[in-house]
């Protein structure tokens, strides 16, 4: 598995704390940044990786800023993209047997590292259920064409 990871200045601690754990757990994966806490725009952080991940460089990306709701917007803009915004484990849970969403995007100010690290570890080693969800999934890919 290769993950695409990015942030805006509003996320740079909590994306840290995932690159953290994606080591701890042996995942490949490319930091887009940034690499200062400066302000940037967050659509230039989400672009990059979920264009990766659509065109099949990363099989799975995260987003991290403030609320996670800029990133997981410019991200769905996408084609190809299924950007869930998660601040639960269930729901990362369930995003991936049932959505088969291949971006997490989280919000640094709204969950601690801790939950967020768990959340990610849930997304990253859930697997896609199909059967029924299938059918729904390609229904979501429609609605881009």
């Amino acid at each position: 598995m290769k993950i695409a990871i990015s942030s805006d200045h509003g996320g740079n601690n909590l994306r840290k704390e995932i690159v953290n754990l994606l080591n701890e757990l042996g995942i490949e994966y490319k930091d887009f940044g940034p690499q200062t806490d400066d302000s940037v725009d967050y659509p230039d952080y989400a672009q990059p990786v979920a264009e990766g991940v659509a065109n099949g460089e990363f099989d799975k990306g995260i987003l991290i800023c403030g609320t996670g709701i800029g990133m997981s917007i410019s991200a769905n803009k996408v084609k190809g993209i299924r950007c869930a915004l998660v601040h639960d484990v269930f729901s990362a849970k369930a995003t991936r047997e049932h959505n088969d969403s291949n971006v997490l995007a989280m919000g640094e100010r709204v969950i601690g590292p801790g939950l967020a690290k768990e959340i990610a570890r849930t997304w990253l080693t859930t697997d896609f259920e199909g059967g029924r969800h299938e059918n729904r999934v390609q229904k979501i890919s429609a609605l881009e064409n």
